[in-house]
């Protein structure tokens, strides 16, 4: 349950329509002069390092507290945990398997080959009992600790084998231990390690220099790993094209993607996605509380249009957080479609118009791919009679404004769902931050209901059917205006082999990733 930058808004969509070619030209321009100036000062890079550019760094490489997805993306690469999922989000054995003793009782055995930390140590039983009675601790701060709470206790058995028992009984129990296994150790001593992690996972941390460049090292053959953080998108592809970075993922512009199919020694992949982007509005805010504005909101805006004009098709609508094929999803939710006549007398209806107009801010990201869409989206808006004040921050001050509460509307998008308590999670009344991800401060009886009658059924079908329920009903309340459903991409330098798209954009296919041997001397060979 992790979230990344948000959508953005731009001029409006008939502008963005009519100068979409002036503006890839111009960016094409500015991009070819770029390199043209920088062709000569190309600095070596080392072969035996593989660079993969991002758009931000991680926030926290301690499983505990990441919230952001690049976070979790490179934590899966560092730890190991005792559940994972499989491609229909159902839990499946990772460092553990588990038998259900009753309702309230769970067995976890460690596989019987040894995990081992980076440090040589073996990974234990009580090692996963630490990790977890530190995130339940009162006084954690962990934002897992609300979804963690329904756990009792923690016994140890042996070194191998822990029992976990609940204070409730909850059918998806396993899919909720799906967190990086720390050192018993280094949890004990409250030692940080958000800068300094010591993982089991595939690949062991080597460095972090100057905020900006993080070094992993695979632990099966020495590959090193350099992430680098180019937050400028229009940089990122002048450094894929230079040879000074060989791998990014998402976060460009459809012209630069089209730009780069282009190129010679460039290669594109694309899949489909299941992040789910949304408008998320502050609910005791005195404009954005009433339903009759989020409604009008919903309304107003294009869906169809951005997707076809600004994603280039590379997205889809979305109707709800889970996607339609997810075994909890809801695929007989309706599409929300424009009607801007509606919208404008939901709004005469709640008392705005000209003599009392309605205006919004709404907070994004400055990526200019992002505030592209924001325009847009404040362009749709005023069509009805919003108006809309964009703030656009930088990664870090916008994440930390919405985790605040800081916000009357914002965009963001949910990363890496696997489990549907990500509705406990964020619509809860009870998980307002930091014990959750309820922002927008939520207060529903009905929805904390529903969630808690969706948890407590036994039956997997009988708790699709409840978050069903759910999800219709979160539709039609609008805490979320939902969005889309944006698609995966890479683009990666052709000596580069082995990466593949994951749904979720996870990095894990970095596990097989290798230089070709023929570029590898080119580049020994090139001064």
């Amino acid at each position: 349950m992790q979230e990344y930058r948000p959508m953005f808004t731009g001029f409006s969509l008939r502008v963005v329509v009519s100068a979409g070619a002036n503006q890839q030209q111009t960016q094409l321009r500015y991009l070819i002069l770029t390199v043209a100036l920088l062709v000569c000062a190309c600095a070596p890079q080392d072969p035996d390092v593989i660079r993969f550019g991002l758009a931000s760094v991680p926030t926290s490489l301690d499983p505990r507290y990441a919230t952001d997805a690049v976070s979790e993306r490179i934590n899966r690469l560092i730890y190991q945990q005792l559940v994972d999922f499989d491609e229909q989000a159902r839990p499946v054995p990772a460092l553990a398997t588990w038998e259900k003793l009753s309702d309230l009782h769970y067995r976890f055995r460690l596989r019987e080959e040894v995990a081992r930390f980076h440090n040589g140590e073996p990974l234990t039983a009580a090692d996963a009992a630490a990790t977890y009675r530190s995130i339940l601790a009162p006084d954690s701060g962990s934002p897992h600790r609300g979804t963690l709470e329904l756990i009792e206790r923690i016994d140890v058995i042996d070194s191998a084998t822990l029992d976990f028992v609940l204070k409730r009984p909850d059918a998806l129990f396993p899919g909720y231990l799906s967190i990086g296994i720390l050192p018993n150790d280094l949890v004990m001593a409250g030692m940080r390690v958000d800068r300094q992690p010591l993982g089991s996972g595939p690949f062991r941390f080597a460095g972090w220099s100057d905020s900006t460049r993080l070094e992993l090292v695979r632990i099966r053959d020495g590959q090193r790993f350099v992430f680098e953080e180019i937050r400028d998108p229009t940089m990122r592809v002048l450094k894929l094209l230079r040879g000074e970075i060989d791998l990014l993922q998402n976060d460009l512009p459809p012209e630069l993607l089209s730009y780069l199919r282009e190129q010679p020694g460039i290669e594109i992949g694309r899949t489909a996605g299941s992040n789910f982007a949304y408008v998320g509005f502050q609910l005791e805010d005195t404009e954005t509380g009433r339903w009759e504005v989020r409604r009008a909101v919903a309304l107003a805006i294009d869906r169809q249009a951005i997707i076809r004009h600004v994603f280039k098709g590379a997205a889809r609508p979305a109707s709800a957080l889970l996607t339609p094929e997810h075994w909890a999803g809801n695929p007989r939710l309706p599409e929300i479609h424009p009607d801007p006549d509606r919208a404008r007398a939901l709004l005469a209806r709640a008392g705005y118009g000209a003599q009392n107009p309605l205006r919004l801010t709404y907070k994004t990201s400055s990526d200019p791919f992002r505030l592209r869409i924001a325009t847009i989206v404040q362009q749709q808006l005023a069509d009805v009679g919003i108006t809309v004040d964009i703030q656009s921050y930088d990664w870090g001050t916008f994440y930390s404004d919405i985790k605040s509460g800081r916000f009357q509307m914002y965009s963001l998008a949910w990363v890496g769902v696997k489990v549907p308590d990500i509705f406990r999670y964020a619509f809860h009344s009870e998980s307002l931050p930091p014990q959750g991800a309820n922002r927008g401060r939520l207060n529903d009886a009905r929805v904390d209901a529903m969630i808690e009658q969706a948890m407590a059924a036994q039956d997997l079908s009988q708790q699709a059917q409840g978050y069903a329920r759910l999800q219709a009903y979160l539709l039609q309340q609008l805490p979320y205006v939902p969005l889309w459903y944006e698609d995966q991409f890479y683009a990666l330098r052709k000596e580069i082999e082995g990466y593949e798209l994951a749904a979720d954009g996870n990095y894990d296919a970095l596990v097989n990733v290798h230089r070709t041997v023929s570029s590898r001397f080119a580049d020994d060979n090139e001064d």
